[in-house]
């Protein structure tokens, strides 16, 4: 999204009184952010990179591209060089359905 818009957005959520913690994603993204909550509640530890390959069935770049770009959405957040360090930084009931 352009910066410009990106802006108007964010100008028009003031003013609708909405939270910039309800943050928007992609349904795509949903499902990697479902998926990371679904598994960090069943296993008590996130999912690793390779955890989501195999579900995602996807190659690791893209596993990878994918959690980057959910970090610097601001929907996640991850230690640097910390295996299994991802945080959902959403409220889990604006979470989609794991398809």
């Amino acid at each position: 999204m352009p910066a410009s818009l990106r802006g108007t957005h964010e100008q028009l959520n003031r003013m609708a009184g909405v939270s910039p913690s309800a943050k928007t994603f992609t349904p795509k993204q949903g499902q990697y952010l479902a998926f990371i909550h679904l598994y960090t509640r069943l296993h008590r530890r996130p999912p690793a990179e390779a955890d989501m390959q195999e579900y995602f069935r996807v190659s690791p770049p893209s596993v990878h591209q994918m959690v980057r770009s959910l970090e610097t959405a601001g929907l996640i957040k991850r230690l640097p060089r910390t295996a299994r360090s991802i945080e959902l930084l959403v409220d889990p009931k604006t979470l989609p359905e794991l398809i």
